[in-house]
């Protein structure tokens, strides 16, 4: 590609950004797709993360931002509107400045991961067992609950972090059944939110009850495929339909691509107009 005054801008912002893969991925897919912009990664500390966000967005060239850790909560003030799941969430990873100036935010760890599930099997009328209740469990079970799961049981050792998710599904999403999670159930769908499974020889985030060839066994934690999070072997062993975090990471791309991109947009942005 050709980068020249009229290319449009998006930025990744973080701390650490040095090991981010998105400027390459975004931008590949922008080329892709005929779009005259580029992605580029953005060091804040959490001590200049407003400075470098007011500077980012006062660029008149600058059409979104990924928002990644530990800034995620942080960049929820910066939007002007948000959507349901970044308001049960309370943080958004993307932000897309709209025609009028205004920022719309989201949040799609979630939606990654419904995408890739959706693939494997119906989300509708799923129980639902999530290790988790950060920001991850959080966006996950947000969309999970809107794709019409029938009930979500909770396990995370941060009791408050657990209470404050179970009211937020609750408020926004009164069809779902949402509980902390008892013993001897049996689930459609366990998710592995948490950081069990980031290091060698974690073991289970919990218990997962029986596993079978009908079950969903999703894991963020990523990990070489040769080296699967104890919660994957298990799951592989059992005959599970699996969604790792590399399959995450590709749903969330897609989504966030349309997000920045959608189809009234583009021949402006290819052409540098706002």
């Amino acid at each position: 590609m050709t980068i020249d005054g009229a290319t449009r801008l998006f930025a990744i912002v973080g701390d650490p950004v040095v090991q981010v893969r998105s400027p390459s991925v975004y931008t590949a897919c922008f080329a892709q797709a005929g779009l005259n912009a580029v992605l580029v990664a953005a060091q804040a500390s959490r001590e200049n993360f407003d400075t470098a966000m007011r500077g980012l967005m006062s660029l008149g060239n600058l059409d979104g931002l990924l928002i990644t850790s530990p800034h995620k909560a942080a960049a929820l003030g910066f939007a002007s509107r948000v959507s349901t799941r970044a308001r049960v969430v309370g943080a958004v990873n993307a932000l897309r400045r709209e025609p009028d100036g205004s920022w719309t935010g989201d949040m799609f760890d979630g939606v990654g991961f419904a995408h890739a599930a959706q693939r494997l099997a119906p989300i509708a009328d799923k129980r639902v067992l999530l290790f988790g209740c950060g920001g991850a469990g959080a966006a996950i079970a947000a969309e999970l609950a809107a794709q019409g799961a029938r009930s979500i049981s909770l396990v995370d050792p941060e009791v408050n972090r657990a209470q404050r998710l179970l009211a937020a599904l609750t408020e926004h999403f009164p069809h779902c059944t949402v509980a902390p999670a008892g013993n001897g159930e049996q689930y459609d769908c366990v998710v592995n939110a948490s950081v069990v499974g980031m290091n060698e020889g974690d073991g289970l985030p919990g218990d997962p009850g029986p596993l079978g060839a009908q079950s969903l066994v999703g894991d963020v934690v990523l990990r070489p495929p040769a080296q699967p999070t104890a919660l994957v072997a298990l799951a592989r062993s059992a005959g599970a339909r699996i969604v790792t975090g590399q399959d995450m990471h590709a749903g969330q791309v897609e989504a966030i691509l349309n997000f920045f991109t959608p189809t009234h947009d583009r021949a402006s942005l290819n052409q540098g107009e706002r």
